[in-house]
């Protein structure tokens, strides 16, 4: 069947202000007759039947009614069910009622599909379905694509029971949140699924529920009629996430005929049905549904709040080394005897105001027979690194004398937030007179940080 456009009698002024709302279903009328299948008194299979269609466009849309077919397929997943069973219908639409109007393309996933499917025979009534938001992008002028709905039913009686496409709706996210509802235009429309219900002998539940609406956005009420509840019980309603009730929920009692209306309102994104039960938690032998039901539009968002907790270290250091090994010099000639100091790694992980301080002080170096050379000979020339990201800066003390008094390495002032890692070196040189006698000395360069 080919995809009818937007008629031609219309400017193109029009089209281009459709395709600037539209991101919607505006939809043009498919032509083809109708074509029921006949009917076949104990037929178990599927068959896809083609009914008249009348749909609604958004009235932003600008464009009038549509009267056209739907093809359309019913499923079960049990066709011979016993009485207390649950049976899940699919509703698929193979070919709808109408394609894209105009010539700009509509993004993939803005579609939400919900549903009836009508039960006639040994069981009357109806199944709500729903869909997933999910669609191929339509192309301009191109055919609205195939989609799917699913929901459940409870058999309470035996016998055949036919299943009839009925009337769907199609919401869509884009730019605006719009409906096209598409109604059969002579109901019921043909039977596409015949099934055949046994009795089990087992008690059956014969609690319903039945749901205004099929969809709606968050924050949304949404009438929720039961019946066969127990008379005056209590009796929550509430949203279903697939295996279980969602935070969704509002209880009250039920009528002295066991009937009731409740109009929960529904937030949790998690929830993709409503269940009805009796008693304090979900009871498939005291409850109805899951009824199909959709959030469509924007979904609130959650929040959760954070926490954490920063522990504070200590001030600590690390050296490379040891022993330092100064070069030799000349019995008789004497002068500089140089080396350098081991690396000194100072971390301040306190986290607090203060700042710190790496000293060091020299004791006489003895040698053979109780030769010394004094402290006051080793003197150094400090320097000192800050690793990227610390909060402090170090600065390297004066180069001079280290002596027994001792003399500052390095530092970090005190601040109002301070901390960091830094690296600390000093080149050093011991004056050692002309005629020291000749031997191996040795001292003890001693490093406090504070």
């Amino acid at each position: 069947m080919a995809i009818l456009g937007p008629p031609s009698r219309r400017s193109a002024g029009r089209r281009r202000r459709l395709a600037a709302v539209l991101g919607v279903t505006a939809l043009a009328v498919t032509g083809g007759g109708l074509l029921a299948p006949p009917a076949a008194a104990m037929a178990t299979a599927s068959a896809a039947v083609d009914f008249p269609t009348h749909c609604i466009p958004p009235p932003i849309a600008g464009i009038p009614p549509i009267d056209g077919t739907t093809t359309a397929e019913i499923t079960v997943d049990n066709a011979a069910p016993e009485v207390g069973d649950t049976v899940k219908v699919t509703y698929k639409v193979v070919k709808p009622a109408a394609g894209n109007p105009v010539d700009v393309a509509l993004p993939a996933d803005i579609m939400t599909p919900t549903g009836k499917v009508t039960l006639t025979g040994a069981q009357t009534g109806s199944v709500t379905v729903t869909g997933p938001k999910k669609n191929p992008p339509v192309p301009g002028l191109g055919e609205f694509p195939p989609f799917e709905m699913t929901g459940t039913f409870t058999v309470t009686a035996p016998g055949e029971i036919k299943l009839s496409p009925g009337d769907y709706n199609i919401h869509t996210s884009y730019i605006l949140e719009l409906d096209t509802p598409c109604t059969v235009t002579n109901p019921p429309a043909p039977v596409s699924q015949t099934i055949i219900a046994t009795d089990g002998g087992n008690p059956v539940n014969e609690r319903t529920i039945t749901l205004s609406a099929a969809s709606g956005k968050p924050g949304e009420r949404v009438n929720v009629t039961g019946a066969k509840f127990t008379p005056n019980a209590d009796v929550t309603v509430a949203g279903w996430n697939g295996s279980a009730p969602t935070a969704d929920k509002i209880t009250s009692k039920s009528t002295s005929t066991g009937s009731f209306t409740f109009r929960p309102k529904i937030n949790d994104p998690a929830t993709v049905g409503i269940v009805a039960f009796e008693g304090a938690s979900w009871d498939p032998v005291k409850g109805a549904g899951p009824a199909a039901y959709t959030l469509i539009g924007d979904v609130p968002p959650l929040s959760q709040q954070l926490g954490t907790m920063v522990r504070n270290g200590v001030l600590s250091m690390t050296q490379a080394g040891d022993s330092v090994q100064l070069s030799t010099v000349d019995f008789g000639t004497g002068g500089a005897s140089t080396g350098a100091l081991h690396t000194v790694t100072v971390k301040d992980f306190r986290g607090g105001p203060a700042g710190w301080s790496l000293t060091g002080r020299v004791t006489d170096l003895t040698g053979p027979g109780g030769a010394k050379i004094d402290a006051g000979k080793l003197s150094w020339t400090p320097s000192c690194t800050t690793k990227a990201g610390s909060p402090s800066t170090c600065a390297a003390g004066s180069p001079g004398a280290v002596g027994s008094a001792g003399a500052t390495l390095a530092s970090t002032p005190d601040g109002a937030f301070t901390g960091g890692e830094f690296t600390v070196d000093a080149g050093l040189s011991l004056d050692v007179p002309a005629f020291t006698p000749p031997g191996t000395y040795a001292g003890v360069l001693t490093l406090t940080l504070t």
